[in-house]
């Protein structure tokens, strides 16, 4: 049977969200699918294969949608595909402008029933959780299993830490150094010889710090200490008990320790802390600037064990809370600027998928 063909399959996979991009060899986004955390560390091996089997059978249903509807995006002619090399590589930024489209685990099981195979000359998966050489036997065990479930083959196929990636993208190898601080934090760098070297992302039962989940925890922290008279009241205690539609911090306890708190639902309470902080909230200033330091250390840490600190390299801000909080990026950024003049900061907003999909661009570009 004839396969239809795409160039590329981007992944990017956090703590909050999967995001799926099908793109061509320009890097424009030709469709996209969504779904939960495939984080297998904070959910579960099988609710991290489910989440990656939703994001990319949404963004192939909105692929063959696009096709039928007279786009020619699918283009015919692979009957069959050798087994598929995994490594790594990237660079070049794509283009934009494609709105997700996510199921329901359901939906997306029926679907992968009914729908016809397609093959990608290349598959980039940046995915969390890649941390150990056992993270990538389970990792890459349920990359093959979402990619068969979705009937998607693939000539060659990399699997690597979601910083990993993300910052050979955006870099294309040269030196650099890469924070991410969203659901979860890490730390990863290249120097000009090629030596790599990371600090955190051991995930939120030990470590994340300066991430939203960080942030939140230390907040419902604030709010019970406050509770208990061993510091001062803050705003943070009416912003997070609103959010959550409870009462009293004894409700804020029972929520914390029932079924329904998740490392996702309790990282988005990291935004109240940054109100917190506008409004000059004392408590929500000091936590942002913990959250700062600790991003900081990291990023000392890489930087001393790679030998960077005199050295001319592209720093790259991902995840939300570099994104979206001004007090910890500010902060973060006047501490990196005063040891190491000669690092240029990238200032542009970007997604991680960015990194990703540049990552595989250049890997279609070299032919490998």
């Amino acid at each position: 049977m004839m396969t239809a063909r795409v160039p590329l399959l981007a992944v990017d996979g956090g703590g909050t969200k999967c995001l799926a991009v099908f793109a061509d060899t320009t890097g424009q986004m030709l469709a996209t699918g969504r779904a939960g955390s495939c984080n297998y560390q904070g959910t579960s091996r099988e609710a991290a294969a489910l989440e990656l089997t939703r994001a990319i059978q949404a963004a192939k249903h909105q692929l063959s949608v696009s096709a039928a509807g007279g786009s020619e995006l699918l283009k015919p002619g692979v009957e069959e595909s050798q087994p598929p090399h995994i490594g790594v590589a990237g660079n070049q930024m794509p283009k934009f402008g494609v709105t997700p489209v996510s199921f329901a685990p359901q939906e997306a099981a029926n679907m992968t029933e009914k729908e016809e195979p397609l093959h990608v000359g290349c598959a980039v998966f940046g995915l969390a959780g890649l941390d150990t050489d056992y993270d990538r036997q389970v990792i890459e065990e349920f990359v093959r299993e979402a990619l068969a479930r979705t009937h998607v083959t693939a000539d060659r196929i990399v699997v690597e830490n979601d910083g990993v990636a993300a910052l050979i993208g955006a870099t294309g190898g040269a030196p650099g150094i890469l924070i991410i601080a969203g659901t979860g934090s890490i730390v990863y760098g290249i120097n000009n010889k090629g030596e790599s070297a990371r600090a955190g992302g051991w995930g939120h039962r030990v470590g994340d710090e300066g991430s939203g989940y960080w942030i939140a925890k230390q907040a419902i922290n604030a709010v019970l200490r406050g509770f208990d008279r061993r510091e001062g009241r803050t705003v943070l205690t009416d912003k997070l008990l609103h959010h959550l539609g409870l009462r009293t911090e004894e409700e804020l306890f029972n929520w914390v320790y029932s079924a329904e708190y998740s490392v996702d639902k309790a990282a988005e309470l990291s935004k109240l802390v940054s109100e917190a902080e506008q409004e000059g909230d004392e408590t929500a200033r000091l936590i942002l600037e913990m959250a700062a330091d600790e991003l900081f250390l990291g990023v000392l840490s890489v930087m001393e064990r790679l030998g960077m600190i005199t050295a001319a390299f592209t720093v790259v801000l991902q995840g939300g809370v570099l994104q979206n909080n001004p007090f910890v990026r500010s902060r973060l950024t006047d501490k990196f600027r005063a040891i190491s003049p000669l690092a240029k900061i990238d200032e542009a907003k970007k997604e991680p998928i960015y990194g990703v999909i540049a990552q595989g661009l250049q890997l279609l570009q070299k032919g490998t």
